[in-house]
């Protein structure tokens, strides 16, 4: 049995916020609100922001260091563990020091993910011990993508992606490329020829190879940089998007595959290798911990 950690050690651990991918994305319908309806599959990465949550006296929420052109309160974490304190009462403070990793504006998920550890780890910290039912409700009001990352396990999403069922999916090697721009999703879901009435499928269709993304003809259009990326990935695999982007990413069987195309491709683009996992790094920290804390 894993030791469990104690208070002072728990509160001193980096905590992981992991990348997430869509392997398929498609567009069904539109909400009379216009929120789009997906179907999407996801899938999380072995590639981390890092929090470490400090502990203070005066019952306020902030930041160690603020993130460049996000104002602290508008940055996720503060959102999120300022929700916490405002559904549950609590009076507790805490400094919240972000390690970022992820590039922003890339389809990874990661200020959405960074959100979810937040909820996640300071309901633990705090004692509050709120139901995952509760925290995804929480998330959802977030962000759309922040539901995935308290969920924990690679999904086959619905809805605005927050109608979540657990799915197991190959766990392969992964090379991400980051494109030099920042992807505005909401201009791609406002675009005119976005498609926006696939068929939906099943599990099964996904499973034997329907991998398509509904947004990746218009990402391309509006950002031939992102077109470009996915030729050059291409070459070594299949190149996909996840979610609008910028980030085009390709799977590969083996780490050796996955390197020897990372070495090519990382001279010319921003490029991460890692590997795709269907349970959350930040799930498998916390079995690990053991934690069960009282603030």
């Amino acid at each position: 049995m894993a030791e469990r950690l104690t208070k002072e050690s728990a509160w001193s651990g980096r905590w992981p916020a992991p990348a997430k991918l869509n392997l398929m994305l498609r567009i069904v319908g539109q909400r009379e609100d216009g929120y789009h309806l997906l179907q999407t599959v996801f899938q999380f990465v072995e590639f981390c922001d890092w929090l470490t949550f400090h502990p203070v006296d005066n019952g306020e929420v902030s930041l160690l260091k603020t993130i460049p052109g996000v104002a602290e309160s508008d940055d996720l974490t503060v959102r999120a563990a300022k929700l916490l304190k405002a559904e549950t009462g609590c009076s507790s403070g805490v400094c919240i020091e972000v390690e970022k990793n992820l590039p922003m504006g890339g389809g990874l998920g990661g200020g959405s993910s960074d959100a979810a550890t937040t909820l996640v780890v300071l309901n633990q910290l705090w004692g509050l011990n709120l139901p995952k039912e509760k925290l995804l409700t929480m998330g959802l009001s977030l962000g759309a993508d922040v539901p995935v990352f308290i969920y924990g396990h690679a999904s086959w999403g619905e809805g605005v992606g927050e109608k979540l069922s657990e799915i197991i999916v190959p766990e392969q090697w992964v090379v991400i490329l980051k494109p030099d721009c920042h992807v505005n999703t909401k201009e791609i879901f406002s675009a005119k020829d976005l498609t926006r009435n696939s068929k939906s499928i099943k599990m099964p269709d996904f499973i034997e190879g329907d991998r398509r993304n509904d947004c990746l003809e218009t990402v391309c259009r509006f950002y031939p940089i992102v077109d470009e990326a996915l030729k050059d990935m291409s070459e070594f695999a299949v190149a996909r998007l996840t979610g609008t982007g910028a980030c085009v990413f390709a799977q590969f069987d083996s780490y050796e595959d996955a390197s020897g195309a990372y070495q090519k491709l990382k001279g010319k683009w921003v490029s991460y290798l890692a590997k795709g996992v269907n349970r959350s790094p930040l799930f498998v920290k916390l079995d690990t911990a053991n934690l069960n804390l009282m603030i």
